[in-house]
């Protein structure tokens, strides 16, 4: 059959998502061998660890490596789904088929009036770029609620917030997915369901919010934006120490605590910045709603005392949901996040033991990566301020007219 000339992209989406899935599957099972350490164990060992714990109707109340709010155990016991798999490998499957889920939505939205099969690509794309720890971690489920949340938004604000609500759940950051919506009953909805779920485990499962507590004794971890001070430092002699603490790898010793004293003033700011954009903002949108999502999670993502890898899937997903938009603004920080991923890929796994030791390839690795995140994130911010605050208004940044011909009717 021939193939026309508008589904020629379509396909080549297709067979690069198929090529690029199929070689990361034979990475996580093993059939390939990634350079790095095994990203794999946190599956096949933690994961697992929890699962057992779970399955007995409790949450893992005195393991401080649970750090998720108690919709995660549907995740952690999702590859009961897949009985005839062992733990890992149905874990596998299931992360594989969340990235179809996203794919497949990315493909309806940007095929209707007025969209775009950039986000799809942005997706296609993103995700090989980090490697097969995308696989090997839940945030795949997660970011695909999340896309399926921001893609129902302009329609359905309802759902869209009821979508939210559990993604929150799930892990906390999908909460920024209402940092544009507008609409009462998105947000009515988000709250509804999230109180619901969470009354539902608090009942049913002793610990179900045991994780607040570790969340709050975290401290800087080594691949944060705040860590490039301890790398640097350790060149000048700092006598602290990178140690296995609270689930990840993290500097301990002096002057710790302020630096992450500092990450959490610096979130304040960012949340501040988010308040004033919110009532400053006049000209929405519906694919405003993905843009606020998107720059709200890069400013929390920069700002945060911890930047594992994983958490470039979800900015992965968020940019491609602007993308599906044609009227979108944030190409500049969808390709910086691009360009992110594929550092990221490098100093975690591939050389993660120089980032560790602080060498200097480990060092100049994180502060491109962690430079590039900065950039998007500041990039986010001022497109998003000027399509959307009017000129005479007030603002750290000039504005011009929005491009777009969508409405702000259809805006959640």
């Amino acid at each position: 059959m021939e193939i026309t000339e508008a589904g020629r992209p379509l396909t080549w989406l297709s067979a690069t998502w198929g090529v690029t899935r199929l070689v990361l599957l034979l990475f996580v099972f093993k059939v390939l061998v990634f350079p790095g350490p095994d990203v794999t164990t946190d599956v096949s060992s933690i994961y697992q660890g929890w699962y057992d714990v779970l399955r007995t109707g409790s949450f893992p109340r005195t393991d401080v490596t649970w750090q998720y709010p108690p919709a995660a155990a549907l995740a952690i016991l999702s590859p009961a789904l897949l009985p005839f798999l062992g733990y890992a490998q149905a874990f596998f499957v299931l992360a594989f088929l969340a990235d179809l889920a996203v794919l497949l939505l990315l493909l309806n939205a940007g095929r209707r009036p007025g969209r775009s099969l950039r986000g799809a690509g942005v997706w296609v794309a993103g995700v090989p770029l980090l490697g097969p720890t995308v696989y090997a971690r839940y945030d795949v489920m997660v970011t695909a609620v999340a896309v399926a949340a921001l893609l129902a938004g302009a329609r359905h604000p309802r759902l869209m917030g009821a979508l939210t609500g559990f993604a929150a759940l799930l892990k906390v950051w999908p909460v920024l997915l209402l940092a544009g919506a507008v609409r009462r009953r998105a947000w009515a909805a988000a709250a509804a369901t999230a109180a619901a779920v969470a009354a539902v485990f608090a009942l049913a499962m002793p610990g179900a919010f045991a994780f607040l507590t570790f969340q709050r004794d975290r401290g800087t971890e080594v691949e944060s934006l705040g860590a490039l001070v301890f790398h640097v430092a350790r060149q000048f002699g700092w006598q602290g120490q990178v140690l296995l603490n609270y689930g990840s790898v993290e500097f301990l010793g002096p002057y710790v605590p302020v630096v992450s004293d500092l990450a959490l003033g610096l979130t304040a700011l960012a949340l501040g910045w988010l308040l004033l954009w919110r009532l400053s903002a006049k000209r929405l949108a519906a694919h405003t709603l993905a843009e606020a999502a998107l720059t709200a999670a890069l400013l929390f993502t920069v700002t945060s005392r911890v930047i594992s890898p994983q958490y470039l899937v979800w900015l992965v997903g968020l940019a491609a949901v602007c993308l599906c938009s044609r009227a979108s603004r944030m190409t500049g920080p969808a390709v910086l996040v691009l360009a992110a991923a594929f550092v990221t890929v490098l100093e975690f796994p591939v050389f993660f033991a120089d980032v560790v030791n602080s060498t200097p390839l480990g060092v100049g690795l994180l502060f491109l990566r962690n430079g590039l995140l900065l950039t998007a994130a500041l990039s986010a911010a001022v497109r998003l301020w000027r399509s959307t605050v009017p000129k005479s208004t007030p603002a750290p940044a000039p504005g011009h007219p929005t491009r777009t011909g969508e409405t702000a009717r259809t805006f959640s």
